[in-house]
C-alpha cells in the first residue's frame, strides 16, 4: 500500500480492491487443485511461488456467513493480484490449505534469514 493510504480509506472490499488494482494487483487469484491460477490463465502458482504481501479481514455486521478475506499476492515470476475467501467456519477448505502452506513456507525462511 502507499503511504497516503489511511485506515479509513480500506474498511470496505471494495475499497481495498481498488487501491490494490491502482498499486498493480490486477490479477484475480483463484485456488485450484493444481495450484494458484489467475482466472483465465493456465499458470498455477506452488505456495513456494508466491509471496503474501498484505491481508484484510471484513466482519458482516451481524452474519458470519458476511466475514472474508481479501490477500494482496505477488508471484515469483512477478504477477500481482487478490485472492478472497469466506472467513473463519465458511472459508473454502483448498483455499485455506494452500494459505496456511505459504504462511508456514514464509515462516520457515524468516526464522533462517533472522
Amino acid at each position: 500500500m502507499t503511504s497516503n493510504t489511511t485506515s479509513e480509506d480500506l474498511k470496505t472490499m471494495a475499497s481495498c480492491l481498488n487501491k490494490l488494482s491502482m498499486d498493480g494487483y490486477n490479477e484475480n487469484f483463484q485456488v485450484t487443485d493444481k495450484g494458484l491460477s489467475s482466472f483465465g490463465k493456465n499458470t498455477f502458482y506452488k505456495p513456494e511461488d508466491i509471496r503474501i504481501v498484505n491481508f484484510f479481514r471484513f466482519e458482516g455486521a451481524s452474519d458470519p456467513a458476511d466475514n472474508s478475506i481479501l490477500y494482496a499476492i505477488e508471484t515469483n515470476d512477478g504477477r500481482k493480484g487478490t485472492l478472497t475467501d469466506a472467513y473463519g467456519p465458511y472459508a473454502d477448505l483448498e483455499t485455506e490449505k494452500f494459505i496456511k502452506k505459504v504462511e508456514d513456507i514464509g515462516k520457515k525462511t524468516t526464522k533462517r534469514n533472522g
